[in-house]
């Protein structure tokens, strides 16, 4: 079995080196590596270095101990010749599968939840980070509680519940988690319930939220249309938390920008749940901008990913803009047909070239001008402080100033409307509109 050196070196990701391993369906031609890039890349994430990838092709896991034995006894063979620290799956374990696979190699073993558990707790920053991470990390230690009793105290969530020998004991610390859990989810109810009044708050801005798979460019595209500084970094999961930003779209209207954390294939359903509060701007967006790598082989796949979780979430049927990103990246845009036939009005674009961003602006115009009330309003004189909020929140498609105030035809959301026109504003009649002037006299022979 692993020493107490090797399993805290494993569990904070020192640069440890590690055997990668998953299953794979029957045919697939990809090679251990190919198959493994993405477990690879979050490896790498977590500060492993990987020494090597192993695959088994089967129709499905072993229920004890994931991998057939023959090729358990392989994935032995491996990690003690490569010197490893651990092994890394491509798949969640149970409990039991888990202690099976350490038996037989001798060091530790992480599934894919606790490998992206550990990534999450790397780049929480934010109270409210951290205790969405905690909250998914001790409903994920909940059932191993039995299997890891001798070292919580430096358990690899860093949940940090303390435990000791003896059936008693493992009764004590799963009372003791029980408790965190329910102390924890207060707190972050009373997060979300904030979050929701925020949201409630701002009713007449019209909202658009960047969803989409992790490292698909969504902090970057925040960057790149509102300054607003976001770390975007090419790396997954390099920002968890969710940040809004006002964006001033081409003729001086504004609207909210929202980032949020990306989604993943296989993402532990922990997470999806404690992160539900940090998602709650996304489920209240008027428009989602699904951000998707266009030059990704996976694209499909991935985009497939962010249609589930956005089921999940109950965000499934809000309107949404496709956007392939890092289409200069690619240098056969053949390449994309696959992802234009399942999202005909996708818009291509490059965050990076800033090409499409044109095409991007005014597919979220032409959004706009079919969800939006587009009416004529007079702004008397005495409402004249509402101009700078009217330009600043509606789009303003003519103005013409008489007698009365200004005559303004906007295109404005009908929460926004309803406040005008409750603060002064009202709609036009015939009488408001000057009389068309008369046409110029012909000349006369």
């Amino acid at each position: 079995m692993r020493s107490d050196s090797q399993g805290a070196k494993a569990a904070v990701g020192q640069r440890s080196e590690a055997i990668l391993f998953g299953l794979v369906p029957m045919g697939d031609p990809r090679t251990a590596a190919e198959a493994l890039h993405e477990l690879q890349l979050l490896a790498d994430t977590a500060e492993f270095v990987t020494a090597g990838c192993m695959t088994q092709h089967r129709r499905h896991a072993d229920p004890h101990s994931y991998l057939g034995s023959g090729k358990l006894e392989e994935l032995a063979e491996v990690t003690k010749l490569a010197h490893s620290d651990a092994v890394i799956c491509d798949d969640s374990l149970t409990p039991n599968q888990a202690k099976a696979i350490e038996a037989a190699v001798g060091v530790p073993c992480i599934d894919r939840s606790e490998l992206i558990l550990q990534i999450f707790g790397m780049h929480a920053r934010t109270p409210q980070a951290k205790l969405q991470v905690e909250l998914a990390a001790l409903q994920y230690e909940m059932p191993r509680l039995r299997r890891r009793w001798t070292h919580l105290e430096r358990q690899r969530g860093g949940i940090g519940v303390r435990g000791g020998a003896g059936e008693k004991q493992i009764d004590v610390d799963r009372d003791l988690i029980r408790s965190r859990i329910a102390a924890v989810t207060k707190e972050l109810k009373r997060i979300e319930q904030h979050k929701e009044r925020e949201v409630e708050a701002r009713p007449d801005l019209f909202t658009i939220a960047l969803v989409g798979y992790t490292n698909a460019g969504k902090s970057s595209m925040m960057n790149r249309l509102t300054d607003a500084g976001v770390l975007a970094e090419n790396r997954l999961f390099s920002t968890l938390d969710t940040r809004t930003r006002p964006w001033r779209l081409p003729g001086g209207r504004t609207v909210l920008l929202t980032d949020t954390v990306g989604f993943l294939r296989k993402l532990p359903h922990q997470l999806v749940a404690s992160f539900h509060a940090t998602l709650a701007e996304a489920l209240h967006a008027d428009l989602l901008l699904v951000m998707v790598d266009g030059s990704s082989p996976e694209a499909q796949e991935q985009l497939q990913t962010v249609d589930e979780v956005l089921e999940t979430l109950g965000a499934g049927n809000l309107a949404r803009i496709t956007v392939l990103n890092k289409v200069d990246l690619v240098a056969d845009r053949a390449q994309l047909a696959p992802l234009w036939q399942t999202e005909p009005r996708a818009v291509a674009c490059s965050v990076a070239s800033g090409e499409g961003l044109p095409d991007l602006m005014a597919a979220i115009q032409s959004h706009l001008a079919d969800v939006e009330n587009r009416v004529e309003i007079l702004l008397p004189h005495a409402a004249s402080g509402l101009f700078g909020e009217i330009r600043a929140k509606a789009t303003v498609l003519s103005e013409f100033y008489t007698e009365e105030g200004c005559l303004m035809e906007i295109q404005a959301s009908p929460a926004l409307l309803g406040r005008l026109l409750a603060e002064g504003a009202r709609r036009a009649e015939p009488r408001d509109r000057p009389p068309p002037e008369p046409p110029p006299a012909e000349d006369q022979a």
